[in-house]
């Protein structure tokens, strides 16, 4: 059983769900959010709160039932304040700006790294530090994992990019005899 799954999730006050087939619609003061959900596991709303149940007792249905729940409660919570992820760029010459709808990177290549900014998200570049900022959590988080992959902090010097609070283990280097 699981335990995500069997609690109910409140709506709050200014925030709107509705389930259309198997659309479910969360609509708050940010925006609004849609995800498509399985059939498997059945959401019910009532009131200020939402309750789910599944349809098959198989294994399947009992791993989206957890899931499914902490989608939802996301999707509400990001409609509400929105997600907020922050790269730290550390290394000499490594720069970020953003220009229109993209970020232009310069990361020790031979050519300037160009990636585009999806829609739904906002970010901001000064000096070092980017802030990517969105409701949709699974959009911010893989979309700051993409440009965190670009160029990793390396464990000699620390050079390259990081997540705000992230520790990297450092490794010694060579011994001069």
């Amino acid at each position: 059983m699981s335990r995500i799954g069997k609690q109910e999730i409140q709506i709050p006050n200014g925030v709107q769900v509705t389930k259309a087939g198997d659309v479910l619609k969360v609509v708050g003061k940010n925006g609004t959010l849609t995800k498509v959900f399985r059939d498997d596991v059945i959401v019910n709303i009532k009131d200020k709160t939402i309750t789910l149940e599944i349809k098959r007792n198989d294994k399947f249905s009992k791993s989206l039932w957890g899931t499914y729940a902490s989608h939802i409660k996301n999707m509400i919570q990001g409609v509400e304040t929105p997600y907020q992820k922050k790269l730290i760029l550390e290394g000499v010459g490594f720069k970020s700006e953003v220009k229109g709808k993209e970020f232009v990177f310069a990361l020790g290549f031979s050519h300037p790294v160009v990636v585009k900014i999806p829609e739904g998200l906002t970010a901001t570049a000064e000096k070092n530090n980017i802030t990517i900022t969105g409701i949709d959590k699974e959009l911010v988080g893989s979309f700051t994992a993409s440009i965190r992959a670009l160029k990793k902090a390396e464990p000699y010097k620390g050079k390259g990019m990081r997540y705000e609070g992230e520790v990297i283990r450092r490794k010694q280097g060579k011994k001069t005899a």
